[in-house]
Order: structure tokens, then C-alpha cells, then sequence
């Protein structure tokens, strides 16, 4: 069966509809994703390691990496499929170099898992032929069952969009509340102010080469 790479693009959530996540995943090369929903743990457990967000304590995804390379075990890769009733779900592929296990897994424990270790995340073509979508399509994307997104991509936002709170806010201050925020295990809230920090620095970034360009 012909396997496909996927990227993660990121994650959003609906402002409409409390609780509602999705994790985007689109296809190394091409334009099509694949929408997978996913509860707010999972989503917290991705969010914090895209912005790279330092914790007190290891996350569970965290203790587990730490647990797999204690006895040798690695990941190598993870393959989503889905299940009769729409669900996805994802396959564990782990080696300790000598034997290789294949273990169930939920497909957002095994996208946590993965992006912590720079595990590559594969599908199938018969996958992505029924439940990707090409950016813009809007109401036309086949995903059915639980996975599918209950709302219009124009009704979701993404996890780390701006808060008009931070505004208020320099970069310093922020970094403060970042911190406090991961010590509290607060780690949506540091992800924003994260994101938030990352937002502004770009910005910076981008001005100044602006100026220099001008000179």
C-alpha cells in the first residue's frame, strides 16, 4: 500500500464551539490536508512543543520519550489510517535496533510523540484521497465521522492567535508571564504568550531589514 508523508501545518480551534480542536496535517510536497480533531490535552501536548515551551516537569509525551530512550526504544515513524467509523488512528512504528514492534495508538498521541523526536508521520493515498482538502475549500471536504471539523475553516482561528490583552504588554513582560504561566502548568496560556513573543520578534526582524533595504 502506497505511503504518503505528511507535515504538520499547525492547529486550530473554533470559537464557536468550545473544546473543538483540530490538529492540520498536509501532505510533504503537495497542497492537500487532512483535519483530525483532537481533545484539548492532546492539543495543549502538540501546542507546547511547536512553540517550544519549557516546562517544570516533563508532559506525559515528554515522560514518555524519556521512558523509550532510557531502555533503547525509538520511534521510527508513525502511520495514521482510519478506522471503519471515521475515526482516526495511528500505528507506533519502534525499534531498540535489534526488533521492530508495531503498537495502536491514538493519532494525536502518536503526532505528540512524533514531533518530539523528529519521527516522519505517513498515510496512505486512499486516505488522503477521501479525507484531504486543498486550502479554500470551504464546505467541500470529505472528512466524515468524529474527525471531521463541524465548522468552516473561516470559523476557526489558530491555537496561538493574537490576544488583545498582550498588547499592553513589551516583550519582557510577556517572557515574565510565559514563565509563570509554564510554573502554574498553565501550558495553553504560555503557548500564546509564546506565540505572542515569537509574533513580534519576526516583526522586528522584518523591519529592520526593511530599513537596512532602504539605506
Amino acid at each position: 500500500m502506497e505511503k504518503v508523508k505528511l507535515k504538520l501545518v499547525g492547529i486550530t480551534y473554533n470559537q464557536i464551539e468550545s473544546g473543538v480542536y483540530a490538529v492540520i496535517l498536509q501532505q510533504e510536497g503537495g497542497t492537500r490536508r487532512i483535519p483530525i480533531i483532537i481533545g484539548f490535552p492532546e492539543a495543549q501536548a502538540i501546542e507546547c512543543k511547536l512553540q517550544e515551551v519549557v516546562t517544570p516537569r516533563p508532559l506525559t509525551h515528554d515522560l514518555m520519550v524519556n521512558v523509550m530512550s532510557s531502555f533503547g526504544v525509538s520511534l521510527h515513524e508513525v502511520n495514521i489510517y482510519k478506522l471503519p467509523n471515521g475515526v482516526f488512528a495511528a500505528e507506533l512504528v519502534l525499534s531498540d535496533g535489534d526488533r521492530t514492534h508495531v503498537v495502536d495508538s491514538r493519532s494525536s498521541d502518536a503526532i505528540a510523540l512524533a514531533i518530539r523526536v523528529g519521527a516522519p508521520i505517513y498515510t496512505t493515498v486512499e486516505v488522503l484521497d477521501e479525507a484531504g482538502f486543498e486550502p479554500g475549500e470551504n464546505g467541500k471536504k470529505r472528512t466524515t465521522g468524529p474527525e471531521a471539523p463541524r465548522k468552516s475553516q473561516k470559523d476557526e482561528q489558530p491555537v496561538s492567535s493574537f490576544n488583545p490583552d498582550m498588547s499592553l504588554k513589551n516583550i519582557d513582560q510577556l517572557k515574565a508571564d510565559m514563565q509563570k504561566a509554564a510554573e502554574a502548568e498553565n501550558y495553553e496560556e504560555a503557548a500564546r504568550i509564546k506565540a505572542e513573543i515569537d509574533r513580534r520578534m519576526n516583526n522586528e526582524k522584518k523591519e529592520t531589514g526593511e530599513t537596512e533595504a532602504a539605506d
